[in-house]
């Protein structure tokens, strides 16, 4: 279960961590985390290993994935909207009538 309380405070480097690696593979708790695995087994973030994103804040523990779930719930949701955004602009520099047909589009997918 993922923690209910107040926010979960996460360091902005944790935050670009979670962000790459959704970026990699855009998937959500629990998927994301096999890739967040990989990307510290190699070091493909920054070059930091397991032990230099703990130090950030990014554990692996079974003790810490619920606030590591937490951040990457977080950070998904926060990817989705700006896509979304980014969509919506794109669609209002079309044409009136095509932003229409697929804004309608949009909404029934």
């Amino acid at each position: 279960m993922l923690p209910t309380g107040p926010a979960i405070q996460s360091t902005p480097e944790a935050e670009a961590f979670v962000r790459f690696c959704y970026q990699r593979r855009r998937t959500g708790w629990p998927e994301l985390y096999d890739e967040m695995c990989a990307v510290a087994a190699r070091g493909l973030f920054r070059g930091m290993s397991t032990d230099a994103l703990a130090e950030i804040g990014v554990g692996f523990s079974l003790f810490e994935t619920p606030r590591l779930a937490a951040l990457v719930t977080r950070v998904a949701a926060e990817e989705q909207a700006a896509r979304r955004a980014a969509r919506v602009a794109a669609m209002e520099q079309q044409r009136p009538e095509e932003a229409m047909v697929a804004a309608v589009g949009t909404a029934a997918a």
